[in-house]
């Protein structure tokens, strides 16, 4: 494990993964990004593991940005084959375990990107929020024109991206960029409380929550329709799926393996 993202496994079957970069405000570089792509791909195949949250150290900021220092020198070639190489935002967004996105201060730029890519976003009130890239003479380059509109409306990702202001919490969470708040020093606890619960279900159901999700977003309505009942259907094959309804009946709590 690099130094720059440490990887927790606590009780419950969660992973919480820290950028830990404070005296850079976690901003987001390329040895980051290699480690969070290995790391993941890790977790995928980790039965230890069923829920990810991916958070930053210290309380000043989740991630707040590229590291900028990294586009100093880099040319128009440079940076058009660097953004060819395996994506970390599509890493995330297509992994098959959730992802929650714990913003514990300032989620900007490639970070406000990153948080967009987790499942669920969980804030602090103290939390920031933007796309400042306009700011540099450049635009977001991680999904934030493609993904902000899809959870805010045009309009407001618009605002936020061609102004390059920043958002507090409260207002994250009334257009839809986040999706809970939390007082700052409760933040952790009532983030990894909802990830205890969302890693108690069975974790297929969970992978085809997921997708069938992702399907709202790049499908036709007639064609998610139709991947939602391919999904309901297949985990009617499911051992998981025998435990949940046996459990019901029998009025006990039930014990999912992921088979």
């Amino acid at each position: 494990m690099s130094e720059v993202l440490l990887l927790e496994k606590l009780e419950g079957r969660i992973g919480v993964l820290t950028v830990n970069r404070p005296d850079k405000m976690n901003a987001l570089n390329r040895e980051v990004r290699e480690s969070l792509f290995e790391t993941l791909e890790a977790l995928r195949h980790d039965d230890e593991v069923r829920v990810v949250v991916i958070t930053g150290s210290g309380d000043r900021a989740f991630i707040a940005g590229a590291d900028i220092a990294e586009f100093k020198d880099a040319g128009a070639v440079e940076q058009y084959r660097s953004m060819q190489e395996s994506n970390i935002y599509s890493l995330m967004e297509d992994f098959p375990k959730p992802i929650i996105a714990m913003i514990n201060g300032y989620c900007l730029g490639g970070g406000c990107e990153l948080s967009m890519a987790c499942d669920i976003r969980i804030a602090s009130d103290r939390a920031k929020l933007g796309q400042p890239e306009v700011n540099l003479g450049i635009i977001p380059g991680g999904g934030g024109t493609q993904r902000l509109p899809r959870l805010v409306g045009e309009g407001r990702a618009a605002l936020l991206i061609m102004s390059g202001t920043l958002i507090g919490a409260d207002e994250a969470l009334d257009i839809g960029l986040v999706d809970s708040i939390f007082p700052a020093d409760e933040l952790r606890d009532r983030t990894l409380e909802i990830a205890r619960t969302i890693a108690s279900k069975s974790p297929i159901a969970l992978q085809a929550a997921k997708e069938s999700i992702l399907a709202a977003r790049r499908m036709p309505l007639d064609e998610g329709l139709k991947f939602e009942r391919a999904w309901f259907g297949l985990l009617f094959s499911t051992q998981d799926k025998n435990e949940g309804v046996g459990a019901f009946l029998e009025k006990r709590d039930p014990e999912f393996t992921g088979r």
